[in-house]
């Protein structure tokens, strides 16, 4: 059977490739073990949105793992900028990642092994569809406790999903959408790719503890203050959600997504509310904002090799 594969390209093995050609190794630490970190910047109507916080906290992780990037921060961007301009995509999912990689030995000291970059362009994703986005998501709020900061720092992007996964298959079952984890003491944290917000009056919550320090969070909370609200990082109880007057949730697969039932229970009216309408609408508005947004360059070496092509 044929395998196939979305448009885009990708970046391995210091040479740019279609999606079907990039592989990593049956050996690699980040296969076997989940040892690797990511980030994943997007790009709409060609232009990157936030790319530098997102590279600041790839590199952060980076070095909270002791993993080693095989070039410098301004290589990095060129990869990028030349890995969307390749996929010819106008507006995409473009992400990163660096891997434990492969020791020579297989042994299992960690230091051993050679870092492993690579990076890839697909279409924007979305982490709601069109209808979910018009009527806001239903959620489950799961008994299933996110992984402990005291384990694992959740501000390192990292893959370990289980405990999301196995969240999600509760919340199918649940006839819901998505989930929410908590953090075993009553609080929630954060659910399978986004953040979590609740709104009452002028005052926007988002948990501080056990939750990645999402950029679309950020941008949330920035945003929250522009328009003159009143945003903080507190716990949120998960029994408090079900009577909030709004709930949204922050994702770069996505922006600012409402979320209008929990667990069968309807949040207000039944219908995204006006602070994340606001909100969402201002967050769509900065993709265009020089100081938010980056336009894509092609560069040098490939404007070269399109002049060369449009000469054959």
């Amino acid at each position: 059977m044929t395998r196939r594969f979305p448009a885009g390209a990708a970046y391995i093995e210091g040479r740019f490739c279609p999606l079907s050609e990039a592989k990593i190794s049956v050996l690699d630490g980040g296969l076997l073990h989940s040892d690797a970190t990511y980030d994943v910047v997007h790009l709409w109507r060609r232009r990157f949105f936030r790319l530098d916080l997102h590279i600041e906290r790839f590199l952060a992780g980076i070095g909270a793992l002791k993993l080693t990037l095989p070039f410098g921060r301004e290589r990095l961007e060129e990869i990028l900028h030349e890995l969307a301009a390749r996929s010819g995509l106008a507006d995409a999912y473009v992400e990163m990642v660096l891997t434990r990689g492969i020791s020579p030995t297989f042994s299992r000291d960690p230091r051993e092994s050679e870092n492993n970059f690579f990076a890839f362009a697909i279409p924007f994703v979305w982490i709601a569809n069109e209808e979910q986005r018009a009527r806001g998501l239903h959620l489950h709020v799961s008994g299933i406790a996110r992984i402990p900061p005291e384990s694992l720092d959740p501000r390192i992007k990292n893959y370990h999903w289980l405990d999301f996964v196995t969240g999600l298959y509760e919340a199918y079952d649940a006839d819901c959408e998505s989930v929410i984890l908590t953090d075993g003491r009553g609080n929630v944290t954060e659910g399978p790719g986004f953040n979590l917000f609740q709104v009452r009056g002028d005052r926007v919550s988002t948990p501080a503890r056990g939750v990645l320090g999402g950029i679309t969070r950020r941008c949330a909370l920035e945003l929250c203050a522009e328009l003159g609200l009143q945003p903080r990082e507190a716990p949120i109880a998960a029994s408090e959600l079900a009577s909030a007057d709004e709930i949204f949730l922050t994702s770069t697969a996505g922006g600012i997504l409402p979320v209008t039932r929990i667990d069968g229970r309807t949040i207000a009216d039944g219908r995204p509310g006006p602070v994340t309408q606001r909100l969402t609408a201002l967050y769509w508005a900065k993709h265009e904002d020089p100081a938010w947004s980056t336009p894509l360059t092609t560069p040098l070496r490939e404007q070269a090799s399109q002049k060369a092509r449009s000469k054959a």
